[in-house]
Parts: structure tokens; C-alpha cells; sequence
């Protein structure tokens, strides 16, 4: 009993980063952009975060300023994404894999300092779990249940119709790819201040990426995020469990979380999952086009 309630334990610790990433994400390409740059915005929040609490000292209050600076850099680097493909209408497959290298980079060159610097307070999961099932359960009502919900679902299903209607299409865009990176920032910070208190280099570890599939694999469906990602965080703790229990080599267990994107999008195409997906998903729009 007790390894199954540390296994399911664990599994929220890891599923947290993912949940929170995936909300982001399922917001944003509710409203017809695609952001495949989860993972440099997690890293950039992730450095953020740890810069700012490390700065600041240890405190209380210094952690939510940590948690804020996250949120706004991944932000940040979510407008750069947002302005190349709403306003430049730039591909937004390639934009978003320039973002995800770009941040990484960023973070890895501009994190050095930090290589090996702890934090001393290590906050505690809990509430970051509490918050991203509550943001989850919220986003899930407010989707299907508001006028707001309305309007972002409109502007990602059929952005020329929403616009004949009063509905600011590029309005409603940049809000849902800020909120993205704010909550791809959230999830680095996360990972820096509460799993993790301390900077490394790559500490994502590709949790970015597979948020990004959970998004396909839930159907766009935030309720459904909840128990997707506490599947994937009992994966990743199985991947961990078992790479000190056997003789493979690590570099194995290391290219199992890129296996699983795959594998998660193989059984979605085979579910008929990506019939679920925003009829504008990934097109740009410009006023006055059919």
C-alpha cells in the first residue's frame, strides 16, 4: 500500500509541470495557434523563477514574486510567438519549434551563474498541484459554460465568422498565447523552485514536449488533462523507478519520453483523436479572406 501511494504521489509531483503546460497550450490552440514552443517557455520561466527567488532571498512573498517573474517571462516569450504568427501570419509550426530552441539557448547561456546554486526553502507541491487541477476544473467550466468560452472556441473553429459577429479574433489570439506561456511559465517554475530548488541546464526534460502531445491526446479537453497528466507522471516515475533497477543503459530511459510523443500520437490518429482538433488550428487569419 505504501509503494502505491508513493507511486501515485509521485506521479502528481510529476504531473503537475505537465497539466500546467498542457492548460496553456489547450487554451491556446482553442483559439487556432499552435505553440510548439512549451518547452523553451517552461525553460525560461524555470530560469526566471529561480533567478528571482534566489536574488530576493527565500521567503514567502519572494516566492510568489519567483512564481510572477516565471509567468511573465514565459509571457514574453510567448508574444514573440504571437506576434510572428497572428500578426505576421508566419508559419506557426515552424515559429513555435524556433521558440522552444530559442528559449532553451537562452536559458542554458543566461542560467550558467546559477549551475549548482540551491535554494534553501524548498516550497511545498501541494498547492501547485491544488492549483493547476482547480485551473483545470475552471477552464474546463468556463470553455463550454461562459460568453468568454464562447468567443475563444468561435475564434478557433471559424475565426471569419467570430469577426462578423463583434468577436476580436486578434484580440482573443494574443490573450489565449499569453496565457499559454504564462502557464508554460508557471510549469518551469515549478520544476526550479518546487520539484527541483535549484537551476540546471535542460532540467525540462522534455516535459514541454509532451505536454504539447497531451494536448492532441486529451482532445483539447482540460477536465480530461487532469488524468492524462497523472498517467504521464506515473510514467515518468516508472521511467526513473526503473533506470535504477536494471541493467539498460540510460541513455534508454532518456529517449523515453520523446518515445511516448510518438506513441501518444500514433494512438490519437488511431482514435480518430485529432478529429477533435479547432477547425482553424494552425491557420492564420487576415480580415476579409474566406
Amino acid at each position: 500500500m505504501d509503494e502505491i501511494l508513493n507511486a501515485f504521489t509521485r506521479a502528481l509531483s510529476f504531473g503537475t509541470p505537465l497539466l500546467l503546460a498542457s492548460l496553456g497550450a489547450i487554451v491556446s490552440e482553442r483559439a487556432g495557434v499552435v505553440n510548439l514552443g512549451v518547452e523553451g517557455m517552461m525553460a525560461v520561466g524555470a530560469l526566471a523563477g529561480f533567478a528571482v527567488a534566489y536574488g530576493s532571498g527565500t521567503g514567502d512573498g519572494n516566492l510568489f514574486l519567483a512564481v510572477l517573474a516565471a509567468m511573465g517571462a514565459g509571457t514574453l516569450a510567448a508574444m514573440l510567438h504571437a506576434f510572428v504568427t497572428i500578426t505576421l501570419r508566419a508559419n506557426q509550426f515552424v515559429s513555435g519549434l524556433a521558440l522552444s530552441m530559442l528559449g532553451l539557448g537562452v536559458a542554458g547561456l543566461l542560467g550558467k551563474r546559477f549551475e549548482g546554486v540551491p535554494l534553501f526553502n524548498q516550497p511545498p507541491e501541494l498547492p501547485f498541484t491544488a492549483l493547476a487541477i482547480g485551473l483545470a476544473l475552471a477552464l474546463a467550466f468556463g470553455l463550454h459554460a461562459t460568453r468568454w468560452g464562447l468567443a475563444l472556441r468561435s475564434v478557433g473553429e471559424n475565426p471569419a465568422a467570430a469577426d462578423a459577429l463583434g468577436i476580436n479574433v486578434v484580440g482573443v489570439r494574443y490573450f489565449a498565447v499569453g496565457f499559454g506561456g504564462a502557464m508554460a511559465g508557471l510549469a518551469g517554475a515549478f520544476l526550479s523552485l518546487v520539484y527541483r530548488p535549484s537551476w540546471t541546464d535542460g532540467m525540462t526534460a522534455g516535459l514541454g514536449w509532451i505536454a504539447v502531445a497531451l494536448v492532441i491526446f486529451v482532445g483539447w479537453s482540460p477536465f480530461r488533462a487532469i488524468f492524462g497528466s497523472i498517467f504521464f507522471g506515473l510514467l515518468y516515475y516508472l521511467q526513473f523507478r526503473l533506470q535504477g533497477q536494471s541493467g539498460i543503459p540510460t541513455e534508454v530511459f532518456a529517449s523515453l519520453p520523446y518515445l511516448l510523443v510518438i506513441l501518444v500520437l500514433a494512438l490519437s490518429g488511431l482514435r480518430g483523436q485529432q478529429g477533435n482538433a479547432p477547425e482553424s488550428l494552425g491557420k492564420p487569419y487576415q480580415r476579409g479572406e474566406r
